[in-house]
């Protein structure tokens, strides 16, 4: 690859990467995988 070639990709791939972590800024929720539910709840949402 030429310089400059290789000058716009480097550009690209740092704006991609910063692009993806300022999207991550202000998430919210819960940090933490809620637990399944049991079979008595499951039960209870059918009906």
């Amino acid at each position: 690859m030429h310089r400059r070639q290789r000058y716009i990709l480097c550009i690209l791939i740092a704006l991609l990467g910063l692009s993806n972590l300022l999207t991550g800024c202000g998430q919210k929720g819960p940090l933490y995988l809620p637990e399944p539910e049991t079979e008595t709840e499951q039960q209870e949402e059918k009906n």
